[in-house]
């Protein structure tokens, strides 16, 4: 895996959750406004103290939990 070096997760900040740079924005709130059709240019400018690679990392980091816990899906 590659290095995750923007993600922290510290049971201080956020109850846990892994958030960016150990601000409060976590990776699942970044996710969720992707998902819901959001560009990363607008969740940077949502949350201004990210830039493009906090994003990228955030979308690696999910990739790497849903890959490494989930069991593999039926078609």
């Amino acid at each position: 895996m590659e290095k995750l070096d923007r993600v922290t997760i510290d049971p201080a900040i956020c109850l846990g959750q892994p958030t960016l740079h150990a601000t409060r924005v976590t990776v699942s709130v970044v996710l969720k406004m992707l998902a819901a059709g959001k560009s990363v240019q607008d969740v940077l400018a949502a949350y201004p103290e990210l830039d493009a690679e906090d994003i990228q990392q955030a979308m690696r980091y999910a990739a790497w939990v849903v890959s490494d816990q989930m069991p593999a899906l039926s078609a």
